[in-house]
């Protein structure tokens, strides 16, 4: 489903714990290190995927969703948005629960792979930002 409403996005990151973050750089001033680092203060577990890195934050980095060796939940991007189609039918191949598009990253055609899969999908909201206000009442 698309998860455009607060319930349906409190349901989503409660449901998560598991995270593959797709684009997460080792760079501390890039916001997907920022939103990386927060998840895991949080308790999620977050798992690099960027094909240029072995480990970010601690963790091993994998090239490419299919070579995670364990069961995501959510599969979070931070990538252009034209490059999002493949991640979204390689999100669905590897059994994942949702796809996050981060701000910025819209596409339609990702989206409509992976809702026709049954994943739930949010686009264009940040992760971070979202949890903080739902779950946390704003304070992070």
């Amino acid at each position: 489903m698309m998860i455009e409403n607060a319930e349906e996005m409190k349901r989503v990151l409660r449901e998560t714990r598991t995270i593959a973050m797709v684009g997460l750089s080792p760079n501390e001033a890039r916001p997907s290190h920022r939103v990386a680092r927060y998840l895991m203060s949080q308790g999620y577990t977050v798992i690099p995927v960027n094909p240029g890195q072995s480990e970010i934050l601690g963790q091993t980095c994998y090239p490419d969703l299919a070579s995670i060796p364990v069961a995501v939940d959510m599969v979070d991007v931070f990538r252009k948005s034209e490059d999002t189609p493949p991640i979204a039918a390689a999100a669905v191949r590897i059994g994942a629960k949702s796809l996050w598009l981060q701000e910025g990253v819209i596409n339609a055609a990702a989206a409509a792979t992976a809702l026709a899969a049954g994943l739930d999908v949010v686009m264009d909201r940040c992760v971070k930002k979202e949890h903080a206000a739902l779950l946390l009442g704003g304070n992070y």
